[in-house]
């Protein structure tokens, strides 16, 4: 590759495809198809630049086996989704994932509904964030486009935050534009304090141009829209476009 290809690609947005809801497919018949590692692969074929899952406490889609396998098995970047417990730092010690988000977890919850109170649980994530960074797993946090939170992440010493966009994805007219500025400006907030800036949540064909074109970020993590529409489209397909509409909205 050449100097110029090679800056090209570093400096794109980049895509991580979660692969979560493969394994709610599969899980729904205690089977072992369809298999996620597979997705995951076809996925990085088409273009994604990571994967993305998350292990939660109840093992309601991916598995421990999961894990084991993605970490082996990708070419690509695996980022681990997490909760800030002892169970799961132990698991992302053990497979040495490239980067693990720290998540709000809640067993009643369907999915995450929101970003993590950073600023309010300092304390308890000090220890996760450390210990994670010294083994050198990059950390990111999954929060809201709030200053008051991006402060916490820098106190925190998080290399990254990942801002949740799943505010913005259900609104509109002027409300998702307020939404819109919100999330430009948590995210110039972070890059001017050292953090990298990504983002994701509800993320769409129809919604995702607008968060794309924001220069600061640097990573788009989709998931459940991206294999809801692999149904009707296919997964490479979707994935492709998916990449193409970031592409576009980079110029």
């Amino acid at each position: 590759m050449t100097a110029r290809l090679r800056a090209t690609a570093e400096g794109r947005l980049r895509l991580g495809v979660n692969i979560d809801h493969v394994a709610t497919i599969r899980n729904a018949r205690g089977d072992s198809y369809p298999d996620p590692v597979r997705a995951a692969l076809l996925a990085a074929e088409a273009g994604a630049d990571g994967i993305t899952a998350h292990l939660r406490e109840d093992r309601r889609h991916i598995t421990d086996d999961d894990i084991a396998r993605l970490s082996e098995g990708l070419s690509i970047p695996l980022n681990l989704e997490m909760a800030a417990t002892d169970e799961m730092l132990a698991i992302a010690l053990r497979h040495r994932p490239r980067a693990a988000c720290i998540v709000p977890e809640k067993r009643e919850e369907i999915t995450t509904e929101g970003g993590l109170d950073a600023a309010r649980h300092h304390n308890h994530l000090a220890h996760y964030v450390d210990q994670l960074g010294q083994a050198g797993i990059r950390v990111s946090l999954f929060i809201e486009p709030d200053p008051a939170q991006i402060e916490a992440a820098i106190r925190l010493g998080a290399p990254v935050v990942e801002l949740h966009t799943g505010r913005y994805a259900h609104l509109d007219g002027e409300a998702r534009a307020v939404e819109l500025r919100r999330l430009a400006d948590a995210a110039a907030l972070a890059v001017k304090n050292g953090i990298e800036p990504h983002a994701g949540h509800g993320l769409t064909f129809d919604n995702v141009v607008p968060v794309a074109a924001i220069p600061q970020f640097r990573e788009l993590n989709i998931g459940h829209f991206l294999i809801g529409e692999a149904i009707f489209s296919g997964l490479g397909d979707t994935v492709r476009r998916m990449r193409a509409l970031m592409d576009e909205a980079r110029g």
